[in-house]
């Protein structure tokens, strides 16, 4: 009771220090006139009449009450906003905690990885410090996840850099030509991308260089067989090959090696981006010299003393491929013409274009067949010449051997 007393004068002296004296007199004289209208009313309607507990002192404090209440106590609405609000605000703290400690351990992992140790304070927060001691705001989740990506970004670089000196390291296997068990002592460094990896990858790139040194004959003229293997694929033709002046230099030095092996790479290249073309035009000199090779046994004099039905598979095999070639030589056309329009170059094989080429094949063939036949008729020529005079010098001799004949059997 005494609080809510002192609570009564402290309202009232907040009233009368801000409410006027003219505003209190109207608001005294406006609950007078109402209580007068009020008895009016319980007398026109012959009912008790209402009795207002207090003075109008009173009944103004008692609104004050009612006001100050609306205003400072909150709304059951309010109250479950305020609720709901907490319950996000949890659920936010989870969310990043979880978070939190999901890219802690990746970044863990990573520097485990690259070897690295936290050389920043806000590194040593994150992996040292204890994790509930990590303030989880928006900005050291972001500066978070930055570091990850930084230390993700080193490490597929780092494995880049691994996977392409085991590549150098099997390059250099092969081209020195390194026995199974020489390459089985350091088959634990073929795998992974740690620091120590890496170093130990790069240890025995450096070994076998040096060691490259010391053969660069052996090895120059090593890589002009596979450069030799290279044009071959290509289609090279003689001039283009000759157009290469290190592959004649018998000063043999590192530089005289790199060029080769530059030279190689380009190829490489070269074949790789018309990779699908030069596979159709093997796939065409191929059947090519299968059917060449058809006539030639069809032209061999000896072929009727085959046995086993492989006279017929041939002839079968050759009418076949007959067809077949010129359907082929059209499909490569179109592709060709196609790619020189994308490319605004010529595509060559063996120094001239493919069609060229193509037509200067079948020209050789009839020119050949031209020459056999000939050949064969001169053959057949000559020994009906010979036949002919061995006859004539036959008959003479038959004729001393046989008896005179009569004038009567003459007549006859």
């Amino acid at each position: 009771k005494k609080k809510k007393k002192n609570f009564r004068s402290l309202v009232l002296g907040v009233f009368s220090s801000m409410a006027s004296e003219s505003l209190k007199e109207r608001l005294i004289k406006s609950i007078s006139v109402c209580q007068q209208e009020l008895n009016t009313l319980c007398t026109e309607l012959r009912v008790e009449p209402f009795q207002v507990r207090g003075s109008p002192q009173d009944l103004l404090f008692e609104y004050e009450i009612s006001l100050l209440q609306e205003e400072m106590l909150p709304s059951l609405e309010e109250l479950n906003q305020f609720r709901q609000h907490v319950a996000t605000l949890r659920e936010t703290k989870a969310s990043r905690r979880a978070e939190f400690v999901s890219i802690k351990r990746q970044i863990i992992l990573c520097m485990e990885e690259l070897d690295h140790t936290p050389d920043t304070s806000f590194e040593r927060d994150v992996v040292c410090e204890d994790e509930d001691a990590f303030c989880l705001s928006l900005e050291n989740i972001a500066t978070l996840q930055k570091l990850l990506r930084q230390l993700e970004m080193q490490k597929l670089q780092n494995e880049a850099v691994c996977e392409a000196l085991r590549t150098q390291i099997r390059e250099l296997w092969d081209r020195l030509q390194i026995p199974e068990e020489e390459r089985e002592a350091v088959a634990t460094i073929m795998s992974g991308s740690k620091a120590k990896v890496r170093k130990a990858l790069q240890l025995e790139v450096d070994r076998l260089e040096e060691r490259k040194m010391q053969n660069l004959k052996k090895l120059i003229e090593a890589t002009r067989v596979e450069l030799a293997q290279h044009w071959d694929q290509c289609f090279y033709s003689q001039e283009q090959r000759q157009a290469f002046a290190p592959f004649h230099t018998e000063e043999y030095t590192e530089n005289l090696l790199q060029l080769h092996d530059a030279e190689i790479v380009r190829l490489r290249n070269y074949y790789e981006a018309h990779r699908e073309l030069f596979e159709d035009v093997r796939k065409w000199e191929e059947s090519w010299r299968l059917f060449l090779e058809f006539e030639r046994k069809a032209s061999d004099p000896n072929r009727f003393t085959n046995r086993g039905g492989n006279l017929l598979k041939e002839e079968k095999q050759r009418a076949k491929l007959q067809k077949t070639l010129p359907k082929l030589e059209e499909e490569l056309k179109a592709q060709i013409e196609l790619w020189e329009q994308e490319h605004s170059k010529t595509f060559l094989v063996n120094g001239q274009k493919f069609m060229e080429y193509v037509a200067e094949q079948w020209e050789m063939r009839r020119l050949e067949r031209e020459r056999d036949r000939q050949e064969r008729q001169l053959k057949y020529k000559k020994q009906t010449e010979t036949e002919m005079l061995c006859g004539s010098a036959q008959t003479p001799r038959k004729r001393r051997g046989m008896a005179p004949k009569t004038q009567s059997k003459a007549h006859k």
